[in-house]
């Protein structure tokens, strides 16, 4: 059962196709706080093809979120390196957001940088997270953010190894394994 939940979140997260009228779109928006395979929530889609958003206010975050992940999450801080849970994670899953639960990344993508923080090469899809220039402390970065709940995940650098010579450094923290 778990290996077929994983395979149809993957599913959900490489395709293209967007739902073609409301009768598909009556979901719920806000999906569960504890994240399995169980719970995993994949990209879902309005009636114009646009990915329904999951919006809270300060307090419900505060809520659901430990003092360190709203950090990150919420405000764009950043965990210090070698001290989450996930950058030495070399088992086979799905990165989630830890906000919302939308699959960002696989474990078939996650390199070894060095860095000390998980990093892939590429996201499981495009339209599951945006990225915005960040000129924070004097540099000019690229921020990465889940496309769902907006919450803060890392930065993407062009160093990263083929095919994409791309790096999504992530906070350990912003995300939640969902072991295959």
């Amino acid at each position: 059962m778990k290996l077929i939940s994983i395979l149809l979140v993957f599913l959900a997260c490489n395709t293209s196709s967007r739902p073609a009228d409301s009768a598909t779109t009556s979901l719920d928006p806000t999906p569960s706080v504890e994240i399995t395979s169980d719970s995993i929530v994949p990209p879902q889609y309005d009636a114009q093809g646009k990915l329904v958003k999951v919006t809270k206010n300060k307090e419900e975050w505060k809520k659901q979120l430990s003092s360190e992940a709203y950090k990150v999450l919420r405000e764009e801080g950043t965990e210090r390196a070698f001290t989450g849970t996930l950058w030495d994670n070399h088992e086979k899953g799905t990165f989630v957001c830890a906000g919302c639960g939308l699959p960002l990344f696989s474990s078939d993508t996650k390199f070894d940088s060095g860095t000390g923080w998980p990093s892939f090469y590429q996201p499981l899809n495009k339209d599951c997270i945006t990225e915005n220039e960040d000129r924070a402390y004097g540099m000019v970065r690229i921020e990465v953010e889940c496309a769902r709940c907006g919450g803060h995940q890392g930065h993407v650098f062009d160093d990263g190894p083929k095919p994409t010579g791309l790096r999504y450094c992530i906070n350990s923290v912003s995300l939640k394994f969902v072991k295959q």
